[in-house]
């Protein structure tokens, strides 16, 4: 489950009212929605064409880029961020969205910036800033992404707990692996894309089977996990049997 309660949420709306995450988040980058390309061009054993489709193209805010780890950040007043640091920019989730930030010269520390939104680390401390508004934040804690070379054929992995859940999205065909209850149950079902809003990073799938519906909504936004809290650049809500699952997602490139 995501870690933002109602204590974060309303801070963050207060916010998103007086500074709209302080410009700090201003409106989504679109130049950070550009979808992803998945992979294309598997071939069957022997060299024979695939008859069925490829994977979607998905959000580029989905996936941390060519970063290595994964940050999150507890700020005042009360908000959680999370950051990864590809080369030559800053990819930055809030409550709200993604967005991407380019390096900024400064004397001391990294500073990163976009129209009136920056991000100025000094150590294990940053700044967040913009024309109307400033978040002190600090690192709580870093992790590694998650690599093709520990998830090979997935583009999308998932997961959630209470119960304990994971999805993941096959990278060279629209089909999704489920493990459910705590990994009792396994289901791999092909799936459709119903939605695909580059502006706003967010993404539905549903079910490609009339006797196992499903909804699978994915959403670029600051998420952490509900036990361990580390962080993820994806809110991921999955429906099926009736039940409403939450949890956190992260991209994986090729």
């Amino acid at each position: 489950m995501s870690r933002l309660t109602a204590s974060t949420v309303r801070p963050f709306a207060l916010l998103g009212a007086a500074l709209l995450m302080a410009g700090c988040v201003a409106a989504p980058d679109r130049e950070a929605t550009r979808p992803e390309i998945a992979d294309r061009g598997t071939t069957l054993e022997g060299g024979e064409s695939p008859s069925r489709p490829g994977a979607p193209l998905m959000p580029s805010a989905f996936f941390p880029g060519e970063a290595k780890t994964l940050t999150a950040w507890r700020c005042t007043p009360a908000q959680d961020l999370v950051t990864a640091a590809p080369d030559g920019e800053l990819r930055l989730w809030s409550a709200h969205g993604a967005y991407r930030l380019r390096p900024a010269v400064v004397a001391t520390g990294a500073r990163y910036q976009k129209d009136d939104l920056s991000f100025w680390k000094k150590g294990d401390e940053a700044v967040v800033e913009s024309a109307t508004g400033r978040l002190d934040c600090t690192l709580d804690l870093t992790r590694d992404v998650l690599t093709r070379e520990e998830r090979p054929g997935i583009m999308f992995h998932a997961r959630g707990n209470e119960p304990g859940w994971v999805v993941k999205l096959s990278s060279d065909r629209p089909e999704v692996t489920m493990l459910l209850d705590y990994g009792a149950r396994e289901l791999t079902l092909p799936y459709r894309v119903t939605t695909l809003d580059n502006g706003e990073a967010r993404m539905i799938l549903a079910s490609g089977r009339a006797d196992t519906p499903f909804e699978l909504r994915l959403e670029a936004r600051a998420c952490f996990d509900g036990m361990s809290g580390r962080p993820f650049p994806a809110r991921v809500t999955l429906t099926i049997d009736g039940e409403q699952l939450r949890g956190c997602g992260q991209g994986i490139a090729p």
